[in-house]
């Protein structure tokens, strides 16, 4: 007869146990291996264990592997999860000395070592693919320098300025956005293991030697922190959330362009979807996949940082298994926000009949006409703004562009000034061009080539340098690679 004592209770086994079990085969098995031979590897330079010993574990670990295929595997209950499956083969082909391995480390500082190593690889990646849309940006920006665009502010026309201009704050924030997700990955860097429960061990163990097998900067200092501080999952899941909300925004700006009323931005066919009734439409669908993918990953990082609130700081449930394993899905959605926007926004080209259009039709370079009132005449600004906003109602009115206003313009300035204006027809026509106010913008971080090729250039030098911090990330990590699989074969050799 089975003695069904040692199996969980079915209920238990198919909602927590067996789900478990799947993410561990799913995403920590293969860390769970180099985690095992990490520690091995300590144990035996330290003489924890002895060097006859440490090779017949290196040994029978390495059969285990051969011998184990991990996707095929299903939850039975007889172990509690895939640790227990691993330690009971090492104990039922080394008796007793199956269970050497587990000395000085306990499934807690084992599992937030795991869930950094499944999220350093990820937020790689991420940060890659961060970095790679950044570059489309800045060379895109590059393009359109020179590309005048209507700039809203509250939903209304409000000055010209460029597309590049308008890219490259796109860029700043996308900087800022990567800076916070690489110092998020910093904290993915140092090592739990030698925490053991929560307190360490009375074994004489060397925490930095295995954090340097595993591609660790270093251990994390407090042991208590190693195991109760989850400020590594917060602190990444906080900064991938504010990279989609603000991309979020610059998607929405583009729904709002290619809108028929607005018409600035123009998709290319291969990016657009007919209706299947109404032969006249362009939908410019990818724009809002963008925005719903955008959206849901804020969501899917919202969750995990919620489920930390208000809980102990101590060993805990919320923020293992499951947990980790559902936030995984906004590293896959927020990969592809970043690929599809990557792909969008070099291919979208701006109307230039449109943007004329409204500039004409909303007056939008009437504030130069006022700073050249104050520059060239000697008015105030606020006297300068009153004749500016006179002239606009009137042309508005007219239903003419600003630079046929000259009239308008003449009788607003003697009305307010009590005589003529000084500026003729030719320079009234040049002050109110949209050309004018662009290069006029020539201070740091405005449309004007210059310095807006300035700001460029910075952009590109800040990329090169986050490109060159994420590259040295993933060398340290290649390399302990090497350093681990030599330490092992080491061991096997004896």
């Amino acid at each position: 007869m089975t003695d069904t004592s040692r199996f969980p209770d079915p209920v238990y086994r198919d909602t927590v146990l067996a789900p478990l079990f799947e993410g561990v085969k799913t995403h920590y098995a293969g860390h769970m291996g180099a985690l095992n031979r990490a520690h091995l590897v300590m144990l035996a330079e330290t003489g924890i264990l002895s060097a006859p010993d440490a090779r017949a574990i290196a040994e029978t670990l390495t059969t285990i592997e051969a011998d184990t295929d991990i996707a095929s595997l299903t939850y039975t209950g007889e172990h509690e999860d895939y640790f227990f499956l691993v330690e009971a083969e090492l104990r039922e082909r080394l008796g007793d000395l199956g269970g050497a391995l587990h000395t000085a480390r306990s499934r807690n500082d084992m599992d937030h070592t795991l869930f950094k190593l499944a999220l350093r690889s990820r937020t790689a990646h991420l940060i890659g693919r961060a970095l790679d849309l950044s570059d489309a940006l800045i060379a895109k920006a590059r393009t359109e320098a020179a590309t005048p665009i209507v700039a809203y502010t509250h939903g209304q026309p409000a000055q010209p300025t460029t597309f590049g201009h308008y890219l490259g704050a796109v860029i700043e924030v996308l900087q800022r956005d990567i800076a916070r997700l690489d110092a998020a990955a910093d904290g993915l860097e140092h090592c739990p293991m030698g925490a053991a429960a929560i307190t360490t061990s009375g074994f004489p163990i060397d925490r930095q030697r295995v954090a340097e097998l595993l591609g660790f900067e270093g251990p994390l200092l407090n042991s208590y922190g190693c195991i109760a501080a989850v400020d590594y999952v917060t602190g990444l899941y906080s900064a991938i959330r504010l990279m989609f909300l603000h991309l979020g925004r610059v998607i929405q700006d583009m729904q709002f362009w290619t809108a028929f009323e607005v018409g600035q931005l123009y998709v290319p066919n291969s990016l657009v979807q007919i209706s299947s009734i109404m032969p006249q439409k362009r939908n410019p669908v990818p724009i809002e996949h963008l925005r719903h993918l955008s959206s849901v990953t804020c969501g899917q990082c919202e969750a995990v940082i919620n489920t930390m609130h208000n809980t102990p700081f101590t060993d805990m449930n919320d923020s293992e298994g499951e947990v980790q394993a559902a936030g995984y899905a906004a590293f896959d959605r927020g990969g592809r926000v970043l690929s599809l926007l990557g792909t969008l926004i070099p291919a979208v080209s701006v109307n230039a009949d449109r943007v004329r259009a409204t500039t004409d039709a909303a007056c939008i370079t009437i504030t130069e006409l006022a700073d050249t009132l104050v520059r060239d005449e000697g008015l105030s600004f606020r006297q300068a703004h009153e004749i500016a906003a006179a002239t606009a109602r009137a042309v508005i009115a007219a239903g003419v562009p600003l630079g046929q206003g000259f009239d308008a313009f003449s009788d607003a300035f003697e009305h307010a000034a009590g005589r003529a204006p000084q500026l003729d027809s030719a320079a009234f026509t040049h002050a109110v061009a949209p050309e004018t106010f662009i290069a006029r913008r020539d201070r740091p971080g405005g449309p004007a080539p210059a310095a807006l090729n300035a700001a460029l250039d910075g952009y590109a030098q800040t990329a090169t340098a986050q490109r060159a911090a994420m590259d040295a990330r993933a060398t340290r990590h290649r390399n302990a690679k090497a350093r681990l699989q030599a330490a092992f074969t080491t061991i096997l050799e004896g």
